[in-house]
């Protein structure tokens, strides 16, 4: 059937690096054209606002995790996709970062119709060099994005040494003994690597999962993992946001697998993507506000033991207007005792 569309699944922890490597794949100049679909863990969309802009269609799915409430909303997009299939080379789906991608790979197998439209090529999953080992001691999830794929991007390179890489490489190994390891620091693997492998090994899953092809949806989610976002219409002003995220993030660190946001700040016409794992963060600009679109903040945190209003409250005094008062003592709930 050659005239299958060729679908790459993109998974990964939290903050492994996968949007990283889906711009590289959407910038670089290989001469294909890829449908993106993205699926986050949360009522309040993000993910969608970092991926570049491109001229490939982006999809985003945000009720829940794409291997259980929106399995359906997939099969519907790759129907679609079907009706215009000469546009496109190839199908990207990045999973949430909370997604077993079993299911998701079943998808491909289990649903005739998507089975005659498409085939599954290879499931790549991005892993965190360095918080690996937190992240298998805590996440059942890692663990089954490591062993169901046929590539693995060790990522992070430059924040672990020769030592700690070793024995990364020997606990991936431990799980998956097939999949091939590509090292890269901020998912600079070659595109060509990552994309039309054909590596997808039905095989090697069976020899796992037995009952793959089944269709049933066995496994389960770490109820403690939550997601909490907010929205604000007014500007943000820049420093309190950095002075307040900052003594957040310390201070919450542990618990915060994911931040994520994109911000109108006071004064600027760009937009600003702020990003964090654990106490780890990054932010910059990505272009410039439409004329046509609101000049909304949004935040994403997803981790345990969130207090949603409280980071509420810290977000909205982050305001440009909002009072001295209520911005002062949010920023002392996050200070370190003196």
């Amino acid at each position: 059937m050659t005239d299958q569309v060729p679908v790459t699944v993109l998974t990964g922890y939290l903050g492994a690096g996968k949007t990283t490597l889906l711009n590289r794949i959407l910038t670089e100049n290989h001469g294909k054209k890829y449908a993106v679909v993205i699926n986050e863990f949360g009522e309040l969309g993000v993910d969608n606002d970092l991926v570049v802009d491109a001229d490939e269609e982006v999809f985003e799915m945000n009720n829940g995790c794409i291997c259980c409430t929106v399995r359906g909303d997939l099969i519907r997009i790759v129907a679609g996709l079907m009706k215009r299939r000469e546009k496109f080379d190839g199908i990207i789906v990045e999973t949430t970062g909370l997604a077993d991608p079993a299911p998701v790979a079943q998808t491909f197998f289990a649903d005739e119709d998507v089975k005659r439209a498409a085939k599954l090529d290879s499931i790549v999953t991005v892993v965190d060099a360095k918080n690996l080992a937190a992240r298998l001691a805590d996440s059942r999830e890692a663990e089954e994005q490591i062993a169901f794929a046929d590539l693995i991007l060790l990522n992070k390179m430059d924040l672990v040494n020769a030592e700690e890489a070793a024995e990364v490489e020997r606990r991936i190994r431990a799980i998956n003994p097939w999949a091939e390891i590509i090292r890269s620091t901020k998912s600079d693997a070659p595109v060509t690597s990552v994309i039309g492998r054909d590596s997808f090994n039905l095989e090697k899953i069976l020899e796992r999962e037995p009952d793959f092809l089944s269709g049933e949806d066995n496994h389960s989610h770490d109820t403690e993992v939550l997601s909490v976002s907010f929205k604000v219409e007014n500007p943000i002003d820049p420093e309190r946001f950095n002075a307040w995220i900052t003594q957040l993030l310390a201070a919450k660190g542990q618990d915060l697998l994911r931040t994520k946001g994109i911000l109108a700040y006071a004064n600027d016409d760009r937009r600003f993507a702020f990003q964090a794992v654990h106490m780890l963060a990054d932010g910059d600009y990505i272009r410039k506000w439409r004329d046509d679109e609101p000049r909304h903040s949004r935040i994403v945190f997803i981790g345990r033991d969130l207090n949603r209003p409280q980071l509420r409250r810290g977000f909205e005094a982050c305001q440009v207007g909002a009072p001295s008062s209520n911005y002062e003592a949010e920023l002392t709930r996050w200070s370190p005792p003196s």
